[in-house]
């Protein structure tokens, strides 16, 4: 089975989880600290994409139809 991350992402994420269990992650603009695990992998996705890592796109998320 192929790699979901490339390791550059996958050490992306490492370090943000590093970050988070130290109490030194913060988030972008308001710069309040990262509490949640899911969100702290999140952001350490993002980063890898930015720099070009091999990383999935985003979930998009699901319109209900409309009856």
């Amino acid at each position: 089975m192929a790699r979901k991350y490339s390791r550059k992402a996958s050490g992306s994420v490492k370090r943000a989880m590093k970050k988070r269990r130290a109490g030194t992650f913060k988030s972008g603009r308001s710069g309040r600290k990262v509490k949640s695990r899911k969100q702290a992998i999140a952001i350490g996705l993002s980063e890898a994409r930015q720099k070009g890592a091999k990383v999935p796109k985003k979930a998009r998320k699901k319109r209900k139809a409309k009856r």
